[in-house]
């Protein structure tokens, strides 16, 4: 198990399967020392934990705690691309998009779902830049959704 997947353990949690591509793409691509996450839902044993929108249907705490399953996935689709996922050097950026109810102005708070788990597990690799945007729907009715980047080191 990777140092990751300890703290992981931790915290309580476990590193998930990859979620199943709803369309036509691949969970995460790798591109030099980059890896790249397609966007990620709230999918937990291929089924959306609640839908839709933050600031009416969902509250802006349990869209934080989808936000945190977003980013397990996205940690999860990291890891089918390069296998251990202790060679993470630094998360780049993370974007993250919230499905608002038209006046919900707190996306910053629900990416802090994902923004603060990669810092647990990742520690000072888990600081990173950040986009927070308000739409108004996603993929499937989900609240939000979460893609990032990675540079990685070198296998071996």
């Amino acid at each position: 198990m990777s140092k990751v997947e300890e703290k992981l353990a931790e915290l309580g949690l476990t590193l998930p399967g990859v979620a199943a591509p709803v369309a036509a793409y691949v969970p995460a691509v790798q591109s030099g020392d980059h890896v790249l996450t397609a966007g990620q839902l709230p999918m937990v044993a291929g089924k959306l934990q609640i839908t839709g929108k933050v600031g009416a249907e969902v509250t802006a705490e349990e869209a934080k705690q989808l936000a945190q399953i977003c980013a397990l996935n996205g940690l999860a689709a990291v890891k089918s691309v390069i296998g251990d996922l202790d060679r993470i050097e630094q998360v780049v950026k993370v974007v993250g998009f919230v499905a608002s109810a038209p006046d919900f102005t707190g996306q910053p708070g629900v990416i802090n779902g994902a923004s603060e788990l990669l810092g647990e597990v990742l520690g000072a690799a888990g600081v990173h830049a950040r986009s927070a945007v308000g739409v108004s729907v996603l993929p499937l009715d989900a609240p939000v959704e979460i893609e990032f980047q990675v540079r990685v080191r070198a296998a071996g």
